[in-house]
């Protein structure tokens, strides 16, 4: 197991959505060939924090390892967030994510307990069609969205990834419905092995915010999983700079780690 919890993880569930991963003492490649354009699907995993005048090192094996990417991610694999020499990738252009990973046995109902939206896992076609369309509006909310036409794609491969690890019964993406069938917010949450399962992708749409539906999904779908998967220990992941990480806490999870990652967007790679 690595020694990150977020990491481990992460590589669970990129490999159920058919990605490729090789290690070696030097590093771990984590490639998923199904969505070339996802990020953190495509990204070298260190396994200590960089030192001086590992830049170069890293920066040469990521483009031999992903020619033509127009993106630049690194991991560590490490549980406490030290950066190392971080200075170097900052001023190559990276920012440093130190993102807040926090787990639970059980969750508790939240205080603002939403009664007014249907919550269940995705079903047809209709269904993941319209958590096409909330994550398509939830990216055009953001301050700094990606290309629409690239977000697209991007988001259509992950959703394609999400049922595909659904119907091999490996967990589920969870909608909250309004009555005309319109998906006002949703989650997904995989078994990662040894009783450990990972939410992903919490995400409430705009104009749909502030009624207590993140919460009572993710409290909703803890307790499916913890029935039907058998999970003993949830984690979720958050910026700690974002609200969602005190709804988190509210809803019975806290703070057990940091997870440490270096990206460049491809605009400056």
């Amino acid at each position: 197991m690595s020694p990150s919890l977020a990491y481990h993880t992460d590589l669970a569930l990129r490999r159920q959505e058919g990605a490729a991963i090789s290690r070696t003492p030097q590093r771990t490649v984590i490639r998923s060939p199904n969505n070339p354009t996802f990020w953190w699907g495509n990204f070298l995993l260190m396994p200590r924090p960089p030192a001086s005048g590992d830049l170069e090192r890293w920066l040469a094996a990521f483009e031999a390892e992903f020619p033509g990417a127009t993106h630049r991610a690194f991991g560590v694999d490490t549980a406490d967030g030290e950066a190392g020499n971080a200075e170097a990738f900052e001023a190559a252009g990276f920012e440093v994510h130190r993102d807040t990973v926090l787990t639970t046995t059980q969750t508790v109902p939240p205080r603002r307990l939403n009664h007014d939206a249907h919550l269940r896992p995705l079903e047809g076609d209709a269904d993941w069609e319209a958590a096409l369309t909330l994550r398509l509006a939830v990216n055009a909310a953001d301050p700094a969205p990606l290309a629409h036409d690239s977000y697209r794609d991007f988001a259509t491969r992950k959703l394609a990834a999400y049922r595909a690890a659904q119907a091999a019964g490996r967990g589920a993406v969870w909608g909250a419905f309004d009555d005309s069938g319109r998906m006002l917010s949703g989650l997904g949450i995989f078994d990662a092995g040894q009783g450990v399962a990972r939410y992903q992708s919490v995400e409430t749409h705009p104009e749909a915010r502030s009624r207590g539906l993140a919460g009572t999904l993710v409290h909703t779908a803890g307790e499916w999983a913890r029935q039907t998967l058998g999970t003993r220990t949830l984690v979720i992941v958050a910026d700690p700079g974002y609200h969602a990480q005190h709804l988190y806490e509210r809803v019975g999870f806290r703070p057990t780690e940091i997870q440490l990652g270096f990206q460049r967007r491809p605009a400056l790679a």
